[in-house]
């Protein structure tokens, strides 16, 4: 049965509009997918190590020459690895936190983003390529062509920079913006843009979930 691996970064778990979102994939692929598995992080609860020396080191070093602390690193390396790899599908909610990714989700990258190992610049032997991810970035603000931040997001260009030139995965991008106008007084002109843009991205996120439920099928 097809394997999801769900994984929410954003630090604030109730009112994330991100994990909102994610939500809304999750009850349709969940129709979809009854007898389906899922694996679901919540890097709030479960927050993964940002990386170490030793878990550099661990990288280059062999096993017999590892110190505890690089045995201990690769690891959790190891199993953060293999949970990417038993995984046919992606979910991964996250927010932007001053233009840029939650370090949650990079400490969380870092950890499995491994040259040699798990890119695609190479013969890798533990890649994840073409495997399909749904990435639900949210924002407070608006970032697009004509908007006074224009070129201040560098949350989704990095990430589809990274999951997709270097973990090869087939990346879908669904982009929330202006979650912030019903709590700013400045944003009042903008709550009717914003109420539409997440119904749109609620829309967006159930048709994604039953697309790939097709495809899955074939």
């Amino acid at each position: 049965m097809v394997h999801l691996l769900h994984i929410d970064s954003s630090a604030a778990p109730l009112g994330s509009v991100s994990r909102e979102v994610g939500a809304t994939f999750r009850q349709a692929w969940d129709k979809e997918h009854p007898a389906g598995t899922v694996t679901y992080v919540d890097l709030v609860k479960e927050p993964v190590p940002h990386l170490t020396p030793a878990g550099i080191a661990s990288r280059t070093n062999a096993a017999s020459d590892r110190s505890t602390e690089e045995s201990d690193a690769a690891a959790l390396q190891d199993r953060l690895v293999a949970q990417l790899r038993a995984a046919d599908a992606y979910l991964f909610t996250v927010p932007m936190y001053n233009w840029n990714i939650p370090s949650s989700f990079k400490a969380w990258l870092d950890q499995i983003v491994i040259s040699g190992r798990t890119t695609v610049f190479g013969d890798e032997p533990e890649n994840v390529k073409g495997r399909p991810a749904t990435v639900i970035v949210s924002a407070g603000g608006g970032y697009g062509p004509g908007t006074p931040r224009e070129g201040w997001d560098f949350a989704t260009p990095y990430l589809e920079k990274v999951l997709t030139e270097a973990l090869g995965l087939n990346v879908h991008t669904i982009q929330v913006e202006l979650t912030m106008a019903h709590h700013v007084p400045s944003m009042e002109t903008l709550r009717d843009v914003a109420d539409m843009n997440r119904a749109n991205a609620h829309t967006d996120a159930e048709k994604r979930a039953q697309l790939l439920a097709q495809e899955f099928r074939r």
